[in-house]
């Protein structure tokens, strides 16, 4: 079946919040949504019913922080970070049992976790794809093979510097982010043509990430 070509994306508005929006005004990628998306996913789908059509419902950012067992600062950092980037409070979450090989205790703090929705939800969205994700160093888009099998999509960043947001001189340590896409798509077919019109950067089929060699050292004599 032939499909349309994704929108698109605009320039994003650096510094733009949910903040900046009026009481009951939709942010810029949710205004594309309802405007292009949609009706660019009847037409691939056939869909009978608007209520069919696929939507994000929520977008969680987790972050796990092993040594903050025996640093509580990094703790703090990654709280103040992930709150930046997302702008909303994290969720501090604890350790459900003890593993004594890790010397990890039941109810220690081990990570971080934000769950977005509504209009915080796309306007993280639209930074994501369009602002901190061309920021990756050797960028080749996004794998599509993390999809879930049910409509949900989930990908690893390597660190929270490439959200312009972030301060360099206040970062302590580079942390990577997993950042999964919960969506109301029957099919991961479905899902990955939603993420796609929005602006997803994914791979090309069969287009792999060429791997860097280092150049050959030369032999003392």
């Amino acid at each position: 079946m032939a499909r349309n070509p994704a929108p698109a994306a605009e320039p994003i508005a650096s510094g733009s919040r949910t903040s900046d929006y009026a009481p009951g005004e939709k942010s810029r990628l949710h205004q594309r949504y309802m405007r292009d998306v949609v009706p660019a996913l009847v037409q691939d789908f056939n869909y009978q019913n608007l209520m069919e059509v696929p939507r994000v419902a929520k977008v969680s950012v987790n972050v796990g922080v092993g040594e903050a067992i025996s640093n509580a600062k990094a703790l703090d950092a990654t709280v103040r970070d992930v709150g930046i980037i997302t702008g909303q409070k994290p969720v501090v979450k604890k350790a459900k049992k003890s593993i004594a090989q890790f010397k990890l205790r039941e109810g220690q703090q081990v990570g971080v976790m934000v769950t977005l929705r509504g209009e915080r939800m796309w306007e993280f969205l639209d930074r994501l794809m369009n602002a901190a994700l061309p920021r990756t160093r050797d960028f080749r888009g996004v794998p599509s093979r993390s999809f879930d099998g049910r409509g949900n999509f989930t990908l690893g960043l390597r660190e929270q510097l490439i959200f312009p947001e972030i301060n360099y001189d206040q970062v302590d340590k580079a942390r990577g982010l997993e950042v999964s896409i919960i969506t109301t798509a029957r099919t991961d077919q479905e899902a990955r043509r939603l993420l796609e019109l929005l602006g997803m950067p994914f791979q090309r089929e069969g287009e792999s990430i060429p791997v860097l060699k280092a150049p050959p050292t030369r032999r003392r004599r």
